[in-house]
């Protein structure tokens, strides 16, 4: 399939789904510091999902980079992950809404853990073309933090963490979550910045 069609919808979609979270953000109905406050879980639980989906871009970037070709598979794979991350807007605003209780805070991991499951089957598509035509990429690919996470014994561990921490403390789903993405916004593979050479 053509590579520059399939990463503009992706583009495309991943676009709507920010906006649609920005919609969602409420403006306070008063002039005061204590209407915008009113409004602060919501608005931590927008700055969650605005970096979730910015990490996710950026290793979905480099991973389109390195791709020769999109098989039929890498495109409902691909679509399968949009899906997930469209769950987003809805997932973030029940949680920012309902901080303190465990339902719409579980929702959100499970949101996460499914768009987990997606990128994981996304990079392993894409290694696996390459396996044939570029058996090096293939193994960059391999290579990038989020795969070695996903595929490491921490993944289900954080997860495990996460629905224990929930139960006696609800928001600290999303707090977890934050401080999973700042680690992988800054632990990219070495030429994630250079996409021009990367080969």
């Amino acid at each position: 399939m053509n590579k520059g069609r399939v990463e503009a919808f992706t583009d495309a979609v991943v676009a709507i789904i920010m906006t649609i979270m920005v919609l969602e953000f409420k403006t306070p109905e008063e002039p005061t510091l204590e209407a915008l406050f009113s409004e602060a879980p919501y608005l931590f639980a927008y700055i969650v999902s605005f970096v979730f989906i910015c990490v996710a871009w950026y290793n979905h970037h480099y991973m389109f980079a390195l791709a020769d070709r999109i098989s039929k598979r890498t495109f409902w794979v691909n679509n399968f992950w949009m899906f997930t991350m469209s769950l987003l807007p809805m997932a973030a605003a029940w949680a920012g809404n309902s901080i303190d209780d465990r339902v719409p805070e579980y929702f959100y991991i499970v949101v996460f853990f499914l768009w987990s499951l997606a990128y994981l089957f996304l990079t392993k598509s894409i290694a696996k073309d390459l396996d044939v035509t570029s058996p090096q990429k293939a193994e960059k690919i391999r290579s990038m933090p989020p795969y070695k996470f996903m595929t490491s014994i921490l993944f289900p561990v954080a997860i495990i963490v996460a629905i224990v921490a929930i139960y006696f403390f609800p928001p600290s789903g999303l707090l977890l979550t934050f401080l999973e993405l700042i680690y992988m916004a800054f632990n990219t593979t070495p030429d994630s910045d250079r996409i021009e050479n990367v080969e």
